[in-house]
């Protein structure tokens, strides 16, 4: 007889776990990390929408003791039925950390995203007896948590340092739902757990004032809603990179050193050839780097980045390119899309190999303009 493949093996042993409240022997957990991504994710998707509830126990057991790729995949199903009204039970974390009564987040301030996925948040905590504390942060989308600081503050202090930071912004600021933003750095949190990371020492002072690891989603894109996309939207939306605050938007010109010396090639070549061949050579490197850098995660991850981005030129009152933010983000989000027509992923690669050139040419250094975020304080 031949032996089922993988997949259909781990539909099986998901199968046979329902009916012993979620256990999953040894040899099922190593026949589930044999998956792809895409096996993983297809598969759990498929097992939470058949069984819902009742698959919660076995996801659980997946989510805390499989493999990182299964416990991933297992916390991303557990978040979709979450979203459906089905929540797992909080797990009881030991934490390190002192208990601040009855505090809560009064309000709050985020800055727009920038280049590498970072983005800024200062949140202001009441406590019980009518104290407020100052937490700020910095987080990123792929790294986590990166920078904690803060304290109690006294309200005149605190309007004094939120005028400051208005003068010496960069990037738009604006205020918004405390709810909202606690469960940002929530999710920023729980991606330590995912990646077998540490946040930054002082974390550890406001970490109960967010939510537990497992309530919050990992690489979680809102899905896409392909037929409200306006395709006039979405050809415009390219011009988002003529924002200010999208001035350091492009894909990483570290990744792409190889691809812009063919650019440069391809535009300095001394041989007698057409400018439509050589525009057709510059597409053709252009489509390679962006088969090869958007991936997946990379496409969810853009699109998360658009999204956020849109909420927050809504809230300058810039609603039209907060649509054209809003409709890429949508058809980044739709996997059925050939993402190389998209006119905004096509901009960011482009002036990806652009910089990635003036850094081959010596006029620029890779270290200011590499794309790569870098902690400030390692984790673990």
């Amino acid at each position: 007889m031949t032996a089922p493949r993988a997949p259909e093996a781990a539909r099986g042993i998901l199968d046979d776990a329902l009916g012993t409240a979620g256990g999953i022997p040894p040899a099922g957990l190593a026949t589930m990390a044999e998956l792809t991504a895409e096996e993983l994710d297809e598969t759990l998707r498929a097992f939470a929408g058949n069984q819902g509830a009742a698959s919660v126990p076995v996801l659980t057991t997946l989510s805390e003791k499989a493999a990182r790729p299964v416990r991933r995949a297992a916390k991303r199903a557990l978040y979709r039925l979450a979203q459906q009204g089905v929540a797992a039970p909080r797990p009881t974390l030991s934490r390190p950390v002192i208990e601040r009564e009855a505090e809560r987040a009064m309000r709050a301030w985020i800055s727009a995203v920038d280049g590498t996925g970072s983005r800024a948040a200062w949140i202001l905590f009441q406590g019980a007896f009518g104290g407020v504390a100052l937490c700020s942060l910095i987080f990123n989308d792929t790294i986590g948590i990166v920078e904690v600081a803060g304290g109690d503050i006294t309200k005149k202090r605190f309007e004094r340092e939120l005028a400051g930071l208005r003068e010496s912004q960069t990037l738009p600021w604006v205020e918004t739902d405390p709810a909202r933003v606690v469960t940002l750095v929530g999710e920023s949190f729980a991606r330590h757990a995912a990646l077998g990371t540490s946040p930054p020492p002082g974390f550890a002072r406001w970490q109960t004032a967010f939510p537990a690891v497992d309530a919050v989603p990992v690489d979680h894109v809102p899905d896409p809603s392909p037929a409200t996309l306006d395709p006039a939207l979405l050809e415009r939306s390219a011009a988002l990179l003529d924002l200010p605050e999208f001035a350091g938007w492009f894909l990483d010109p570290e990744a792409l050193q190889s691809d812009s010396v063919a650019l440069l090639q391809t535009r300095e070549s001394r041989l007698v050839v057409s400018d439509q061949v050589k525009a057709e050579r510059e597409a053709a490197i252009v489509d390679g780097v962006i088969a090869r850098e958007l991936t997946r995660e990379s496409r969810r991850r853009w699109a998360r980045r658009l999204e956020e981005m849109a909420l927050i030129l809504a809230a300058t009152d810039r609603s039209e390119p907060a649509m054209w933010a809003t409709t890429a983000a949508a058809a980044l989000g739709d996997e059925t899309r050939e993402v190389r027509h998209h006119p905004l992923v096509q901009a960011l690669a482009q002036r990806g190999l652009d910089v990635a050139a003036e850094v081959t040419l010596g006029r620029r250094k890779l270290a200011d303009v590499s794309r790569t975020p870098s902690p400030t304080t390692s984790g673990r």
